[in-house]
């Protein structure tokens, strides 16, 4: 189970990690990953729309979507318990305050944990790889 802090419950925070995150997709999954965890760094229209932050540096935060598409409630919770437990052992390599959100494609019901397992991290280390790459001088190598 993951620790209350480290939870994506409102869907603002899906939005911010969806919208404005990098994304890779995978065979059974697609990752999101916002490092603007940060609510100063957003312009939205009213300070209750900011996403949750608890007070001091914040964690990362994880979220998962696992649709009717994965297959019935059983299958869908099975899935959602095995992507909960693999996030929780990998959330300490992501920035503090990052959001990321996992969803979950239909053939996902049918995959093995060990699979879920190396779809996740080499989504994982996509994006943990890419992300220096974005802050490089625009005029490099293009």
């Amino acid at each position: 189970m993951l620790p209350s802090e480290n939870r994506l419950r409102r869907r603002q925070d899906f939005a911010t990690a969806v919208k404005r995150g990098r994304r890779a997709g995978r065979p059974l999954l697609v990752v999101h990953l916002s490092r603007d965890g940060d609510p100063q760094g957003q312009t939205d229209r009213t300070s209750d729309s900011r996403p949750h932050v608890a007070e001091g540096t914040p964690s990362a935060r994880a979220g998962f979507v696992v649709s009717k598409a994965v297959g019935p409630a059983v299958v869908r919770n099975l899935v959602k318990r095995r992507l909960r437990h693999l996030v929780r052992d990998r959330l300490s390599r992501l920035p503090a305050g990052s959001l990321i959100v996992v969803r979950a494609l239909p053939q996902a019901a049918t995959a093995s944990y060990q699979d879920l397992e190396r779809d996740l991290d080499a989504a994982l280390k996509r994006l943990l790889r890419t992300e220096p790459a974005a802050t490089a001088p625009t005029g490099a190598g293009r």
